[in-house]
Order: C-alpha cells, then sequence, then structure tokens
C-alpha cells in the first residue's frame, strides 16, 4: 500500500469490537494507529475479551470509555446498539474467534458486540484468530464463507507461531495489516484521487436587501456536498466553498462557510492555486441589490424597487485565471432547452466539463434525487438514470477521473 494521504481516516467512525482471544492484547496498538490517521474510535467488547486485555488501557487509547454490559451499572444508562451501529462509518471484528464468528453467522445476540454487529448499517470487517486446526475446520470455514455471502470481508489470518505451540495459519493480522485495510477502503492507494486537491462549491448565495432580508434561490447543496463527501473518500483533499444552508459536510471536508457571491469569488480565488480540479456546483445568484439597507427596510404602503447589478462570473473568472493543467468543471440548471444551453456555456466559459440538469419534479433544487447530463469539452457524454444524490455523486467522480485522470 502506498504511503496514504495524512489523517487519511479523518472524521471517520470506527467500531472496534474485541471477542476472546490471546490477540486481543494487540488491539490498543491498532486502535492508537486509527486515532493517529484522525479516525473517532468507540471500542465493544466480550466479558472474556477482558482477560485479555484491560477496560482501561482501550479507554485511554480511543479516548472514550469502552463498552460490555447492556446496562452501564456506574452510569446507570443502557449501551445503545442501535445508535452504536448507526454511528460506525465502519466496524472491525479483532480478534474474532470461531464463537464469535457462528454467533454472527447465526444471528445471536446474547451481548453488546453482538447486538451492534446486527445493526450495523456500515461495512463490516472480521479479523479472525484461533488455532491451526480450529481455523481448517470444516465448520468453522463454512462459516466464514456465509459471512462473506452476507456481505461482511474477513482479513486473513497470518502465518506463524500460535499460542497452542503449534505453527501455521490462524494468528491475526498484524494491527499495522489491520489499519491499512480500514484506510484503503476510506482512502484506496489506486484512486486517482489520491495526492489530488479539489475544490468544490455547493449552495445557494444570499444576497442582501437589509440586515433581514436577501435575494436567493431554493438550493439546498446536497448535491455540491455529496460530491465532496465522496471525493474524500476516495482520497483527494477537499475544499468545500459552502453558501448558506442547513446542511453540513462531514470534518473530513475542509469547509469554508461564505454568504454572497462576492464573499464566494473570494474564497475561491484564495484557493484556486493549490487545487488541481475545481468543482462548481453552487448555485449562485446572478444579481445583488446595488445597495443594502443598514437597518431593516420598514413596510409600507409605497411600493418597493430594488435597483439589481450583475453578481461577477465566478466560473468565468476561474477559468479565466486557471493554470494550464487545471480542470475545471461547471453545472447548469435550466428549466428548457438544458443541453443546448449547456452545451453553449460549456463552450463559452471556455470548461473542461460540465454538468447538466433541468429543475422537474424530481430533479434540481430541494430534491435528494437527481438526473443530469455530464458533457466533455471533447464531445464525450454521460447521462445518468434518476438516482439519489449519493449514487449519483459517485457515478459523476468516477467519469471525471476516466475523463480526465486515467
Amino acid at each position: 500500500m502506498l504511503q496514504p494521504p495524512k489523517l487519511a481516516l479523518k472524521g471517520r467512525n470506527i467500531l472496534v469490537g474485541i471477542s476472546g482471544g490471546i490477540a486481543a492484547y494487540k488491539i490498543p496498538q491498532l486502535v492508537r494507529l486509527l486515532k493517529a490517521s484522525g479516525a473517532n474510535v468507540r471500542v465493544i467488547t466480550t466479558e472474556m475479551a477482558l482477560r485479555f486485555v484491560t477496560a482501561e488501557t482501550l479507554s485511554v487509547v480511543s479516548e472514550n470509555p469502552v463498552l460490555t454490559p447492556f446496562f452501564d451499572p456506574e452510569a446507570k444508562t443502557w449501551n445503545n446498539h442501535v445508535d452504536l451501529g448507526l454511528w460506525a462509518d465502519a466496524m472491525l471484528i479483532a480478534p474474532c474467534g470461531a464463537n464469535t464468528l457462528s454467533k454472527l453467522v447465526n444471528g445471536q445476540c446474547d451481548n453488546l458486540l453482538l447486538t451492534a454487529f446486527l445493526s450495523a448499517r456500515c461495512p463490516v470487517w472480521i479479523a479472525p484468530a484461533m488455532d491451526l486446526d480450529m481455523f481448517q475446520n470444516p465448520a468453522v470455514q463454512q462459516n466464514l464463507k456465509a459471512f462473506q455471502n452476507n456481505g461482511g470481508h474477513t482479513i486473513e489470518p497470518e502465518e506463524g507461531p500460535l499460542a497452542s505451540g503449534l505453527v501455521g495459519k490462524g494468528r491475526m493480522a498484524e494491527p499495522e495489516t489491520l489499519a491499512a485495510v480500514l484506510i484503503d477502503h476510506f482512502c484506496p492507494s489506486d484512486s486517482p484521487w489520491v495526492g489530488k486537491t479539489v475544490l468544490v462549491t455547493a449552495g445557494p448565495t444570499h444576497e442582501a436587501i437589509d440586515p433581514v432580508r436577501f435575494i436567493g434561490n431554493r438550493s439546498s447543496g446536497l448535491m455540491g456536498i455529496e460530491l465532496a463527501e465522496h471525493l474524500a473518500r476516495c482520497g483527494a483533499q477537499v475544499h468545500l466553498v459552502l453558501g448558506p444552508t442547513h446542511l453540513q459536510a462531514s470534518s473530513w471536508v475542509e469547509t469554508h462557510r461564505v454568504e454572497s457571491a462576492l464573499d464566494m469569488l473570494e474564497a475561491c480565488q484564495h484557493l484556486q492555486a493549490s487545487c488541481d480540479m475545481i468543482i462548481m456546483a453552487a448555485a449562485v445568484a446572478d444579481y445583488r441589490p446595488e445597495t443594502a439597507s443598514k437597518q431593516k427596510i420598514k413596510k409600507s404602503e409605497a411600493s418597493l424597487e430594488l435597483q439589481l447589478i450583475p453578481n461577477p462570473d465566478i466560473l468565468s473568472q476561474l477559468s479565466h485565471q486557471r493554470s494550464k493543467d487545471q480542470c475545471i468543471v461547471g453545472f447548469a440548471l435550466e428549466t428548457e432547452n438544458a443541453e443546448a444551453y449547456g452545451q453553449a456555456k460549456l463552450h463559452k466559459k471556455k470548461l473542461d466539463a460540465i454538468v447538466i440538469n433541468q429543475a422537474g419534479p424530481e430533479t434540481g433544487f430541494g430534491h435528494s434525487t437527481n438526473k443530469v447530463i455530464l458533457l466533455h469539452a471533447n464531445g464525450q457524454r454521460m447521462e445518468s438514470p434518476l438516482m439519489n444524490k449519493s449514487q449519483l455523486a459517485p457515478l459523476l467522480i468516477d467519469t471525471l477521473a476516466e475523463w480526465f485522470y486515467a
């Protein structure tokens, strides 16, 4: 594996489960490695696991209380396995002994670790650890296959000295290997985005009329946020310039909050030189009031007239100022003739690619779904079906990688 980017797991929530086995003594080192990569780590143990590693050690290295019983007698509260399952971006059970493996496969839930597993919506890995003959037993091998068939992932044990004195396959993979598997999942070393810096804009801009009123649009910023998050998962360093919205990106995306088009232009120009690609998904207001009242405008019977002036064309300015190897991707939202207008915008602003979508009952602003056409300046074209924006983002990012970084 190539050296991962600094803090490759920044902001990721990793749930580490420990079952009984001598290899449990290695898990504090695993937790240290995950924390050093920026992850938030919570640890669940079985009662037997605490025979081999102390809760105090795990609590110190994880910076969180260690969870073992269903009921915490000190806090007098239940340890909520549902919340744990929802919290986790990934779950790793290491070591995973033959008994725990069998329970995982058969849906048993007689301890907190198992109930958290059954509640998890994230990818789950196990790191088997057991004696040579146990690992080779047909029942164990059948359970491993069943676990994988159910969508689980196995980190193969290594060959080496075992607790029984035998030498063979069954030794839990080393902490460095376990950490590398998780890092490679979130930040794959062969991803074309590793080492790339990408600027993404998202959301609307608000152009002040007075201290409490503004001109804006219905953009939520969801599409741009999903793009930024997926780029980060693929290993890119991501700057998200985000207009006023109630939504927010995860902590592994570096977010720069702005209000107006002028604010967004300033932020983008400050960041542009360091970026390999710029994706302008924001819905920037075309006009702003020529002057904004410093005090709230009081209602009266008279009509109110606003003098509007054009906002700067951020996309055009960034395109004009870009470096030789910098890629710029625009967005176009239309209500009619979407592809024709998008094609014209692509060439007029000298973009490398453009994402075109048409406002409709399930597309555009304020919807969790979208349907787009992605055009390359050289004529290549990709059209998506109607899909959730969380699914559309990987499709767009993968296509851009194929077009520009393959």
